[in-house]
């Protein structure tokens, strides 16, 4: 049993989604992962398009703090803000559809 079959069968519920019949911002967090692990990369998008400057974000993050990036921390408040404006207008336009 690989990684992906397993993250597959092992997926949380989200208690927004459960409890409250209304998906949160993370929703599609975990599907999007598991696409993007399986190569799938419009699937992934599609499912959670916050995924990609998420990941970027921590890329960025664990590099600077190897390397120690003299505007790095500036930088990753950028790549935040950008990251968070991404995440507010996917869940706007997901529940506008």
């Amino acid at each position: 049993m690989g990684l992906i079959s397993w993250l597959e069968n092992n997926m949380m519920d989200c208690p927004y989604k459960k409890y409250f019949d209304v998906e949160c911002m993370g929703c599609g967090m975990q599907r999007s992962f598991v696409a993007l692990l399986k190569g799938n990369i419009l699937e992934s998008f599609y499912y959670y398009p916050a995924l990609f400057p998420m990941l970027i974000m921590f890329f960025y993050l664990i590099l600077h703090l190897i390397f120690k990036f003299k505007n790095g921390a500036k930088w990753l408040m950028y790549i935040f803000i950008i990251n968070m404006s991404v995440v507010v207008i996917s869940y706007a336009i997901k529940l506008m559809l």
